[in-house]
C-alpha cells in the first residue's frame, strides 16, 4: 500500500496550527491586569519586613585543636589572601550618625556578593546606576571602562518594575509606611499604618539606612533602591519588594550617586 507523505504533511500543519491558537488564546484569557492598579503595584513592590525569627543562627564552629592554629590564611599557590581584608573595614561595624549598624558575618556570605570594582563595558555614561536584575548585581558605571559592582536581593519574578527613570531623591535612614492591603494582610503592621505615621527610621526599619526612589516621566514609579536589616535577603528573591542592598553598601551608593542620576532596571 502507498504511503501518503503530502497528506501526513497536511496533517501535521493542522495540528501544529490548533496547538498555537489554543496556546495564544490561553495567554489571552489568563492575562493579569492587576498590576495596572497603583494599590496593588505598591504591595507588591514593598520592602521586606524584618523577622528577627528567619535569621538562621551561626552554625558552632568546633573548638581548634593545638595543630590546627597555626595554619596559614594564605593561596597555597599565589600566596594571596583566601579573603580580602579590606572587606572587614567595608562591612565592620559602622558609625552612621546617631546610630550604629554592626558588622556584616562575611562568613556567611557569599563573596561574589561584596561590593568591588570590576571591568564593565557598557553604552551608558558614567554616573549611570544599571540593576542587572538577572544576575542580581547593581553597577554604577565608571568611567574607563569599570563600575562599582554591589550585590543586591529583589522581588520575585513579575513583581518588579523595568525601564529606564531617575533617581528624583534620595533619603538618610527614611521612614516606611506599609500599603493597606499589606496591613489587612498582616495586622501585626497595624501600628505603623498611614494613620500613625509610619515606622520610624531605624535599624530594623525594611528601607534600612538609605533610600532612593525612582522617577519616570516625572510620576514615582514606587520602586526603590534601598537598604535592609535582613542581610540574608541580598542575593536572594523574596515574595516581594525592591532593590534590597546590605546597609553598607547602600551608605556608599547614596554618596557616590549625583542628583537626578539615570538608572535602568533591565
Amino acid at each position: 500500500m502507498d504511503f501518503d507523505f503530502q497528506r501526513v504533511r497536511k496533517g501535521i500543519a493542522l495540528f501544529a496550527s490548533l496547538v498555537c491558537a489554543s496556546a495564544l488564546s490561553g495567554c489571552i484569557l489568563v492575562q493579569d491586569t492587576s498590576r495596572m492598579n497603583i494599590e496593588v503595584f505598591q504591595d507588591e513592590v514593598a520592602p521586606v519586613w524584618y523577622e528577627p525569627a528567619r535569621v538562621q543562627p551561626a552554625p558552632v564552629q568546633p573548638v581548634p585543636q593545638r595543630r590546627e592554629l597555626y595554619q596559614t590564611q594564605f593561596h597555597q599557590t599565589y600566596g594571596l589572601p583566601v579573603s580580602n581584608p579590606m572587606h572587614r573595614i567595608m562591612y565592620g561595624e559602622l558609625r552612621d550618625d546617631d546610630r550604629t549598624l554592626p558588622a556584616l558575618p562575611l562568613t556567611r556570605i557569599d563573596s561574589g556578593l561584596l561590593r568591588q570594582e570590576v571591568a564593565y563595558q557598557t553604552a551608558e555614561k558614567p554616573g549611570t546606576i544599571v540593576v542587572d536584575t538577572r544576575a542580581r548585581y547593581l553597577y554604577l558605571v565608571q568611567p574607563d571602562g569599570k563600575a562599582m559592582r554591589y550585590g543586591v536581593g529583589l522581588g520575585r519574578d513579575g513583581f518588579a518594575w523595568s525601564g529606564r527613570g531617575i533617581i528624583q531623591w534620595k533619603q538618610k535612614w527614611p521612614r516606611w509606611t506599609p500599603s493597606g492591603e499589606m496591613v489587612e494582610r498582616q495586622p501585626n503592621l497595624r501600628p505603623f499604618g498611614a494613620e500613625q505615621g509610619g515606622l520610624e527610621a531605624g535599624l530594623n526599619n525594611p528601607l534600612g539606612a538609605r533610600a532612593l526612589y525612582i522617577f519616570q516621566d516625572g510620576k514615582d514609579t514606587l520602586y526603590r533602591v534601598h537598604g535592609t536589616p535582613d542581610w540574608q535577603s541580598v542575593g536572594k528573591s523574596t515574595s516581594s519588594g525592591c532593590v534590597r542592598m546590605f546597609n553598607q553598601d547602600v551608605i556608599d551608593l547614596y554618596d557616590r550617586v549625583g542628583d537626578k542620576a539615570p538608572i535602568v532596571v533591565i
